[in-house]
């Protein structure tokens, strides 16, 4: 690696690990960075999940008092998550790479979008009274978290997105009760992803390495200073960052 591509992985990894810690989106900082890098679109993807998986799951810490109140759900949730972020990852790894690489700029666009959609309907949808969280739409819930998981295990950018929008149409109680769920999951899929991309030797050790240590520094520095970053500023850098990665993954397929 060159000194700039060092620069590069580090300054991504440290703005992935702060969009986390403070909206959820990272991932379409750091894989096309590595693209850019010149990592093949599988690595690209399982060293950053590699990498990410650290702070993903540190971010439990912050909703520790919620625990308690969604303890019975992980119990159901638990188990979906894990089988279908393992069948997600089997399909990345047992597929022809080329065929990943032609889905790539459709799975970012695909999250852009959701990231948007979500944006939209949180400035649309009217303030209401806090939900308690409710068993009749356990069902739907579990068969909604079990494609969701597929996804996340498959490639990951916006899967915290698609399962707060789950959570939010379903109810399942208040945000911070979805949200301390929805980290909870999100770190399982990141675990078994992680975990069966090093098994097939899929990670770029050298790239991860740099990008673990941007990513616990922007961890830190969003969880620290979050309250003083206003949301709309960085979801537009969010949104604006996959777009201009769609036009760029679309651009690279034409010779």
């Amino acid at each position: 690696m060159s000194l700039s591509q060092i620069f590069a992985l580090f300054a991504a990894a440290t703005a992935a690990g702060a969009v986390n810690a403070i909206a959820g989106g990272g991932t379409l900082i750091t894989f096309p960075v590595l693209l850019l890098c010149g990592t093949p679109p599988v690595i690209a993807n399982a060293t950053s999940t590699v990498a990410l998986v650290i702070g993903t799951a540190g971010s439990i810490f912050g909703f520790r008092q919620q625990i308690a109140a969604i303890r019975p759900y992980l119990l159901r949730f638990i188990p979906v998550s894990l089988a279908g972020g393992l069948l997600g990852s089997a399909l990345l790894t047992q597929n022809d790479p080329a065929t990943f690489t032609r889905l790539v700029p459709w799975l970012i666009l695909f999250a852009t979008t959701l990231f948007l959609i979500q944006g939209f309907l949180q400035k649309l949808r009217p303030p209401s009274p806090p939900q308690p969280l409710k068993t009749s739409p356990l069902v739907l819930a579990i068969a909604c978290q079990f494609p969701l998981a597929v996804y996340g295990g498959y490639f990951g950018a916006g899967i915290g997105i698609l399962m707060l929008a789950s959570f939010g149409f379903l109810r399942l109680g208040t945000i911070h009760q979805m949200n301390a769920l929805k980290n909870i999951l999100g770190s399982l899929l990141n675990f078994v992803a992680a975990t069966w991309f090093v098994a097939s030797g899929l990670v770029d050790w050298p790239k991860a390495g740099i990008l673990t240590l941007g990513a616990l520094l922007g961890y830190y520095t969003g969880a620290t200073y979050s309250q003083r970053i206003p949301a709309s500023r960085v979801r537009f850098l969010i949104t604006l960052i996959g777009i201009l990665a769609t036009v760029a993954a679309f651009w690279n397929q034409f010779p």
